[in-house]
């Protein structure tokens, strides 16, 4: 529990950094989270863009995912920048913003298990694929997916140690260190995220080793099955890079004992782009490049559609 409070001592000390020293570090953050918004925007926009992409499963999991990611780099640049700028919230807002963010947090690795789940469906049952793999049926677990990860804020949210208040407006800076406080809270919390990527790491190796023994069979195509474990590994990646924001609190936590509390701030700016803004762009940026559909589609996009040798425009207009 004291180090849940030395976290929330962090936001306060935000307050003592000078002017210039909090637009340097706000600058830092937000440039590339805007470069890297900038880049999901095009890739969202690209899975729109063409008819094959909107009705092939894997693509509108990869949209979904995308989604995800972005809304929770917008609100988690939002709330960075209003503490920033000292600027504090009610209860209410910080409590939908926070419990949002929490929610698109949970949605990659789900995600990342059901287009690991539909390669291995595609390699090992081909002849069932299209049958079981719909338009439908991926929007569907699209719906369970929101609908899982949402119903596990609502039990986090209803574990919290909600504080005797005077009034609605917080006395510290609006995230989810701040408002999700108690031990109830912080146990289910780490409880739920080491089983969410457990479980999400054991669905992809489970994918990869089917896959790799339907390699072996003489009736397997050999190419596709080389394909579906490259893009599994992929999955493992993502994961891994989901996964690296989950150790942003317990590093905080660690260096709370050893260094000064505004060199903690510091640090704190430094964590929040390595383990927050950078892997949700990477995560979906490899994914579209290493696609041979999607990567035509968005470097002519990123390109502010140029007509390109090696990329050539025909067909994305």
């Amino acid at each position: 529990m004291n180090e849940i409070w030395s976290l929330v001592n962090v936001t306060v000390e935000q307050q003592y950094q000078g002017l210039l020293e909090r637009m340097m570090f706000s600058s830092l953050t937000t440039v590339p989270c805007c470069v890297f918004l900038y880049i999901n925007g095009i890739m969202l926009f690209s899975l729109r863009s063409k008819t094959v992409f909107c009705e092939t499963s894997r693509y509108i999991l990869l949209f979904n995912l995308l989604f995800a990611d972005s809304i929770q780099m917008v609100l988690g640049q939002a709330l960075y920048i209003l503490a920033v700028c000292l600027i504090k919230m009610t209860y209410p807002v910080c409590g939908i913003l926070t419990a949002l963010g929490v929610l698109t947090s949970n949605i990659s690795p789900l995600t990342l298990v059901v287009m690991s789940l539909e390669r291995y469906v595609a390699v090992c049952y081909p002849l069932r694929h299209a049958a079981l793999i719909t338009i439908g049926n991926t929007g569907l677990m699209i719906s369970v997916i929101w609908a899982f990860s949402l119903l596990s804020v609502l039990i986090q949210v209803s574990m919290v140690d909600y504080p005797e208040m005077e009034s609605l407006q917080m006395e510290v800076y609006c995230s989810s260190i701040t408002l999700f406080v108690g031990p109830l809270s912080d146990t289910y919390d780490k409880a739920y995220t080491c089983l969410l990527f457990v479980s999400a790491g054991l669905a992809i190796a489970f994918s990869y080793i089917g896959v790799t023994v339907a390699a072996r069979l003489a009736s397997t195509d050999k190419t596709s099955s080389q394909k579906a474990r490259n893009t599994l590994l992929l999955h493992l990646v993502q994961l891994g890079l989901s996964l690296s924001s989950t150790v942003y609190k317990p590093i905080l936590a660690a260096l709370s004992r050893i260094v000064s509390r505004i060199v903690l701030v510091r640090l704190q700016n430094v964590l929040y782009v390595c383990l927050f803004i950078l892997p949700r762009c990477l995560s979906a940026l490899i994914y579209g490049i290493r696609d041979q559909l999607i990567r035509p589609v968005l470097f002519y996009y990123l390109c502010c559609r140029l007509t390109l040798s090696v990329f050539p425009s025909k067909g994305y207009k």
